[in-house]
């Protein structure tokens, strides 16, 4: 016969959690553009920003998809509904721009070279 109700009610996801999925991953491609806004005038000297953000930038990207990937995978593996598995490859990557993004903003704006 059917499945329980219970069995199909957990299979569905909840407005509330389809609202927490399009709002993590709207965060993060704000917080991502955010971050690459700070590294680019950083790079044009605008940003204060340290002598190792451009090696930094280039070696967080690998193991942060790992993880994002591994993470995703293992949801998916687990019989996840697919906004769960969204939910569960996003947080990794969220955490590292959320991370990111707060740091870049602490560090302000380099007067000195925006003078000329």
């Amino acid at each position: 016969g059917p499945p329980p109700v219970e069995t199909m009610m957990n299979s569905i996801a909840t407005p509330a959690e389809l609202v927490r999925t399009s709002v993590t991953f709207w965060t993060l491609m704000a917080e991502t553009q955010a971050v690459m806004a700070y590294r680019i005038m950083g790079m044009a000297g605008l940003w204060a920003v340290t002598g190792t953000e451009n090696t930094r930038m280039v070696d967080e990207k690998g193991p942060a998809f790992a993880e994002a990937m591994v993470a995703g995978n293992r949801a998916m593996m687990s019989g996840k509904r697919p906004d769960q598995v969204a939910m569960a490859a996003m947080l990794p990557l969220q955490r590292r721009t959320a991370s990111n993004n707060k740091r870049l903003a602490r560090r302000g704006p380099n007067f000195l070279k925006m003078g000329g």
